[in-house]
């Protein structure tokens, strides 16, 4: 049995997040379409055989991946060229396999990952362009100094209970924040995060509560304030999915020192 790590790349509007769920969904007979139930049909009509892979993590519904990860098992031997070329011509345009290589089968997509690096993008101007797509449009502006300090309160190691969605069955509370950081490229803002685990809404909660912060020109201390209250309802919105990326999976050792390094390694 040979193990294999794929690198997927996904637009996830039209998703039901990367998950595989109930084949149908509550109350209806549409199916749910996951990226992971599509990337394993592809698989398995591929190899002949039945095949489960195991992602590095979730993403939630509408959310989209350049990086994505996730393994899986098989009896033959793959050209791994010439299987991904057949998988990216089998799977949806929104889906497409970057990269293929065989690894230990100790190696675990998601157990062997120290961090993950995501993206949220915002069009920052009083106007939308048709030009935007996979950002969320932010009317009023932004200062960039004020998303900074505001950020660096979240680096470290913290219980980011105030930003976890209330109703869900994952009881973890505690993640270490590596890197928090905002940057501004013409009239769009990138937010940048990696941390070792994300919880269910988290940065779209705290892009929710940043964008509150400067709605209401209110201090950037208030979001140090707002997770050191590990209430939920003292935080902004979850805000929209589209702008929000899962940029890559990073497997080697980090620490705060080296996670910006780590984004290119």
């Amino acid at each position: 049995m040979q193990r294999y790590l794929l690198e997927i790349e996904y637009i996830g509007t039209q998703y039901a997040g990367s998950q595989k769920q109930p084949k149908e969904m509550p109350n209806t007979t549409k199916p749910v379409v996951t990226i992971q139930g599509e990337v394993e049909k592809a698989i398995s009509t591929l190899t002949k055989t039945k095949t489960k892979t195991i992602f590095s993590g979730r993403t939630d519904a509408g959310v989209h991946a350049k990086g994505q990860t996730a393994h899986f098992d098989t009896e033959c031997e793959l050209n791994p060229s010439k299987f991904v070329n057949s998988l990216n011509g089998i799977l949806p345009n929104t889906i497409s396999i970057k990269g293929l290589k065989k690894v230990e089968k100790t190696f675990h997509a998601q157990k062997s990952a120290k961090a993950r690096y995501y993206r949220y993008t915002i069009a920052n101007r009083a106007q939308r362009s048709a030009w935007d797509e996979h950002c969320l449009l932010v009317r009023f502006p932004l200062d960039i100094e004020r998303l900074n300090k505001a950020l660096s309160y979240l680096v470290g190691e913290h219980d980011f209970t105030s930003f976890k969605k209330v109703r869900t069955s994952n009881p973890a509370k505690i993640c270490k924040m590596y890197m928090a950081k905002a940057q501004k490229s013409g009239d769009y803002v990138y937010i940048d995060f990696i941390a070792d685990r994300f919880l269910y809404n988290m940065i779209r909660t705290i892009v929710g509560t940043l964008l509150l912060i400067e709605k209401n020109s209110l201090a950037p201390e208030t979001l140090k304030e707002i997770l050191e209250s590990r209430d939920k309802t003292k935080a902004g919105s979850t805000i929209s999915p589209e702008g929000l990326v899962l940029e890559k999976v990073i497997y080697n050792d980090i620490n705060m020192e080296t996670a910006y390094e780590n984004l290119f390694s």
